[in-house]
């Protein structure tokens, strides 16, 4: 396919929908690239807190994201993630990264600098890119977008399974407090709000296995795709 846009694979929600999971098996399965912009994101508030830098001064963050050399390498378990020559993959999804990165991606100067470096992820084509602007921002000429979503217990319930998987003490109450708030700043926020694509597929997964969810999004990409 000559053009790059039949073969990118949108896919937007919000936290715990299980969009980085899919996301990943969806693209180990049909060979394409995984790109995680979430965990770019992550990166960049990572890089902000190891140089204490001032989180409300926009200008600072968004030089700090224009120089932060990142780089995404995939593994058998989705993508390493290193910053700056140095490999942040665990870091990135600490409590204390995830409690700030929503002060890092509504910063408009941060957000034009992980864009223009998404895009260029894109410009070859077969990937599948999961985050919340995919289908509405950044590839709005995708041939296939997904909004992904599933009920806020559900999700507090993964998020909750995947910190204690790293050894992190997650208290339930805490998580779903969490990803209530998160999910207002991010459907609310002025620029590239959260919100599923006019021409996006929803598919819930509160009751899907992920198998389900990755077989289901495979037909969808399959009929508007022609793959």
């Amino acid at each position: 396919m000559d053009d790059p846009n039949l073969t990118v694979i949108a896919i937007d929600g919000p936290a715990g929908a299980g969009k980085s999971t899919v996301a990943r098996l969806l693209a180990r399965r049909l060979s394409y690239l995984y790109l995680d912009t979430g965990a770019m994101y992550r990166a960049v508030t990572w890089q902000a807190l190891h140089e204490k830098a001032d989180l409300d001064d926009g200008d600072a963050l968004a030089e700090l994201a224009r120089r932060t050399q990142l780089k995404l390498v995939p593994d058998a378990q989705g993508i390493r993630v290193f910053a700056n020559g140095r490999e942040i993959t665990d870091e990135i999804r600490s409590p204390e990264v995830t409690s700030k990165v929503s002060y890092i991606d509504k910063v408009p100067g941060v957000r034009e600098a992980m864009v223009k470096l998404q895009r260029e992820f894109g410009r070859a084509g077969r990937i599948v890119a999961e985050g919340r602007d995919m289908g509405t921002v950044v590839f709005p000429d995708a041939a296939c977008k997904i909004y992904l979503d599933a009920s806020v217990d559900a999700r507090a319930g993964r998020r909750c399974q995947e910190l204690r998987g790293r050894g992190v003490d997650a208290c339930l109450a805490d998580v779903k407090r969490d990803i209530v708030a998160r999910d207002a700043k991010t459907m609310q926020r002025e620029i590239a709000p959260l919100r599923q694509a006019d021409d996006a597929v929803r598919v819930d997964t509160t009751h899907l296995s992920v198998d389900e969810v990755v077989d289901e999004i495979s037909r969808i990409a399959e009929s508007r795709q022609g793959m």
